[in-house]
């Protein structure tokens, strides 16, 4: 399919999925803080572990499918959902060890752990091929009901102009191809509303989430915020190169989350942005290094049985948090504000801040200016009335009170211990709790 009559088809599927869209941004909106949201392991629900950014051999990654899925069961993953670009891994595909990005050596390693019987190998021309494994192979040999659950993903890679623009859709049912667009945020849209049609059309849960948005410095704050049905980023993505904190022009990933909750919840009338925090990982081989590695971000969801249905459910009503590393035994928000228990570790300190926007925040902006004088195209310099800390503490336990006027509060726990495999050097073990509507929100709904 051209590329003229991609757009033409996501044009017309804008007009289609435009309810859908406003349905997700009900859910979104209301589920959260009704009554008192207690997120804590019980008899009915425990936490699950998972990561939602995956690369194999199929796109870019170096390592079979097959190996990359026992790393995450033998790291005590409950879930994993893989993403390579722009397909699923269902076809027929081979590839030659020599010239693939594992080479020798991942064939070694996956010789020397699964029997021959599994690998399917022939010689072409004189040059040594190993036939894929597909999804639906490896979750028959590895996956594990109720223990381990593979979760089929697409990153749909997409680019305007010179800005990639990348979104993931967890447990997609058929493969969406990049539809393109005239802006940024059109791209954004047209791709999401891809995925909404897809999720009205088979019934089946499907997350969509925007990937690392300084990657590139490809996208802006103010373009992310008005997407409609897209209410997921990655505050935390482990590839080095995607540059969480920003730079002297750029915003940090933190600092756009706040621009957008604080946007969405008074001018824009959407609903929360979630925080997510992922490996995106490519490299398997020389763990640690500076490549990007499995195990360095991952998100923690409360549910009731380990299935792509339950774990979407909740992460849609904002039943879990982001970890680069610190572990929490309970989270609480209710009418009163947020309270947080942390699983803390011998010899490790903790601080908590709580961060928020007030109503009646300085909603002004101005332009990021280069040495000549002219705007660039990268998110504004907003008033520090935007993710104001309006609390810090040490300990194990913190709580915030709501005092009346809060939009929002979210949470950010920072530990002393360093991450031992970061994607950023000099990073510290950290938790994202989600923003919690405060009483000024509720008040404007």
């Amino acid at each position: 399919m051209s590329r003229y009559w991609r757009w033409c088809l996501a044009t017309t599927l804008t007009a289609v999925v435009s309810l859908a869209c406003l349905w997700t941004q009900d859910s979104g909106t209301t589920s959260l803080n009704v009554g008192s949201n207690l997120l804590a392991a019980n008899n009915a629900e425990r936490w699950y572990r998972g990561n939602l950014h995956t690369h194999s051999l199929w796109s870019d990654g170096d390592e079979y499918l097959e190996m990359i899925a026992v790393w995450y069961r033998d790291h005590q993953y409950d879930f994993l959902c893989f993403t390579d670009h722009n397909l699923l891994q269902r076809t027929e595909r081979w590839i030659d060890v020599e010239k693939s990005a594992g080479k020798r050596l991942a064939y070694d390693k996956l010789r020397t752990r699964f029997p021959e019987d599994w690998i399917e190998e022939r010689m072409r021309e004189g040059r040594l091929e190993v036939k894929l494994k597909t999804f639906a192979q490896v979750t028959q040999r590895i996956a594990d009901p109720g223990k381990y659950l593979l979760i089929q993903g697409e990153e749909i890679t997409d680019k305007f102009q010179k800005k990639p623009i990348h979104i993931n859709a967890t447990n997609l049912q058929e493969p969406l191809p990049p539809l393109g667009g005239g802006s940024v945020y059109e791209i954004m849209q047209n791709n999401t509303n891809a995925v909404i049609a897809q999720r009205e059309r088979t019934g089946q849960p499907i997350l969509v989430h925007l990937n690392h948005p300084n990657f590139g410095w490809g996208i802006t704050g103010e373009e992310l915020a008005k997407v409609r049905g897209e209410n997921f980023f990655e505050v935390y993505n482990g590839h080095p190169g995607v540059d969480n904190k920003g730079d002297a022009i750029h915003a940090s990933t933190e600092r756009i989350w706040d621009i957008i909750l604080a946007k969405r919840l008074t001018e824009l009338d959407l609903p929360l942005m979630y925080g997510i925090a992922t490996d995106d990982g490519h490299s398997y081989h020389q763990i640690p290094s500076r490549k990007s590695e499995p195990g360095r971000g991952w998100v923690m969801v409360l549910a009731s049985e380990l299935t792509p249905a339950s774990l979407i459910e909740n992460l849609e009503n904002g039943r879990f948090y982001a970890s680069s590393g610190v572990t929490l035994q309970r989270v609480v928000s209710d009418e009163k504000g947020l309270s947080i228990d942390i699983a803390g570790e011998p010899d490790v300190e903790y601080t908590v801040e709580f961060i928020g926007t007030r109503s009646g925040f300085d909603p002004a902006s101005t332009p990021v200016l280069d040495k000549d004088g002219n705007e660039l195209n990268v998110t504004r310099r907003y008033s520090e009335d935007i993710g104001r800390v309006f609390a810090k503490s040490t300990g194990t336990a913190a709580s915030y009170q709501f005092t009346g006027d809060e939009l929002y509060v979210r949470a950010r726990i920072t530990s002393t211990k360093l991450h031992p495999n970061p994607s950023a050097v000099g990073d510290f073990e950290q938790a994202w709790v989600q923003p919690a509507l405060g009483p000024a929100a509720k008040k404007s709904q």
